[in-house]
C-alpha cells in the first residue's frame, strides 16, 4: 500500500460521506500511476460499502480506478480474465443483487471498456438490470425512480449502453441471451406506463439480433494472450524485417500487392454489400424463434407489431 489511509476511512464512515477532498486524497496516494494492485481494489470497495452518501467525484474515481484493475491489469489487455469477473461479482453482489449507483456504473463501465469477458459476467450485469425492471428493487442513475413491472428511461439507456457494449457480444451485436432478456421485460411491462423510447429500443435491439450483418469477429482471451506474447517476443525482429523492405525490391513488390486490385476491391465491395443483405433475411431458426415469441401469449402487442413492421421494411429493401 502506498499510504495508511484507516484514518481516512474512519472520518468517511463517522461523516457518512465521501467528499471531493478524500476523492483527491486518495487518488494522489494510491492511484498516482494509474495501477491498482489487488490490496488497493479491496480498499476502494472497503470505503465505497461503508454506505454513505457518494459525490460525483467519489464514483467516478471508484469506477475507473476498479475498471481500470479488471479490464486492463490482467494480460492480454481489454479482455476480463475468468478470476477477476469471479472477483467483480463477488464485490458487488449483495444477496443477489447490486445496492449502489456506484456498482451499477462500475459493472456497465466494465463492458463498455473491455474487448471481452466471460458470459458469466455478460449474464450477471443483464440479470442485475431485469431484475431492477421486474421488482422496482436496485439503483438507477439519471434521476428517477424505479416502479416494479415498469421500465424508466434511465434503465432504458443503461439497456443499451449494455447491450451494445464490446465486452457483452461484440460493438453493435445482440446476442441471443440479450434478445431474450428483451422480450422478458416487454411482456412484463406491457400495462405500464414505460419511458418514450422503450419502444424505440426494444425494436432496435431485437431487430439487430434477428437482421444486422457481422462483419467480423473478435479475437477470444486465449486467442488475444497468444497474439499478445507473440507480438511481444518479436518486435525487433518485425521492425527490423520492414526496415530493410522498405527501399528494396521485396519492398516495392510487397507494396504493389497491397496498393494493386488482386484482392479484388470492388469485388469485395460487392461481397460486403451482399452479405449485409443476405443478414436482414431471416433464417429458419431466427424465423421460428420469432414466431415462438410473438405466439407465447396468443396475442400481437404493439411492441411486437412494431417490430414485425421494422422487419417487414428491411426485407423490402433488399427486394424480399
Amino acid at each position: 500500500m502506498k499510504m495508511d489511509v484507516s484514518g481516512l476511512i474512519g472520518e468517511i464512515k463517522a461523516k457518512q460521506a465521501i467528499s471531493a477532498a478524500d476523492v483527491m486524497t486518495l487518488r494522489k496516494e494510491i492511484w498516482p500511476d494509474g495501477n491498482i494492485s489487488s490490496d488497493e481494489a479491496d480498499l476502494l470497495f472497503q470505503i465505497n460499502d461503508l454506505g454513505s452518501d457518494p459525490s460525483e467525484e467519489w464514483l467516478e474515481f471508484f469506477v475507473a480506478a476498479i475498471t481500470e484493475y479488471v479490464v486492463n491489469q490482467a494480460a492480454p489487455k481489454g479482455y476480463v480474465s475468468d478470476d477477476n469477473a469471479r472477483w467483480l461479482m463477488e464485490k458487488v453482489d449483495h444477496d443477489g443483487t447490486i445496492e449502489s449507483a456506484a456498482e451499477l456504473e462500475l459493472l456497465v463501465r466494465t463492458m463498455e471498456k473491455a474487448t471481452g469477458a466471460p458470459e458469466v459476467l455478460q449474464d450477471y450485469v443483464l440479470k442485475q438490470i431485469e431484475d431492477a425492471v421486474l421488482t422496482g428493487k436496485g439503483p438507477t442513475r439519471d434521476g428517477g425512480s424505479l416502479q416494479p413491472g415498469s421500465i424508466s428511461d434511465s434503465e432504458v439507456k443503461i439497456l443499451r449502453r449494455i447491450c451494445y457494449a464490446p465486452g457483452s457480444d461484440g460493438p453493435g451485436r445482440i446476442s441471443r441471451s440479450e434478445a431474450d432478456m428483451l422480450f422478458r421485460i416487454k411482456d412484463a411491462t406491457l400495462s405500464s406506463e414505460n419511458g418514450k423510447n422503450w419502444q424505440t429500443l426494444f425494436v432496435q435491439l431485437v431487430g439487430n439480433y434477428l437482421m444486422a450483418y457481422g462483419e467480423y469477429d473478435m479475437l477470444c482471451r486465449a486467442e488475444a494472450t497468444r497474439l499478445e506474447n507473440f507480438m511481444d517476443n518479436t518486435k525487433p525482429s518485425v521492425r527490423r524485417f520492414f526496415g530493410r523492405m522498405k527501399d528494396s525490391d521485396v519492398g516495392g513488390t510487397f507494396k504493389n500487392v497491397f496498393s494493386s486490385d488482386i484482392f479484388g476491391k470492388k469485388n469485395a465491395e460487392c461481397g460486403h454489400i451482399n452479405a449485409v443483405e443476405q443478414a436482414r433475411k431471416l433464417t429458419i431458426v431466427e424465423n421460428s424463434w420469432l414466431h415462438g415469441k410473438i405466439q407465447a401469449d396468443q396475442n400481437l402487442d404493439p411492441l411486437e407489431s412494431a417490430l414485425l413492421d421494422f422487419i417487414a421494411d428491411g426485407l423490402a429493401e433488399t427486394g424480399h
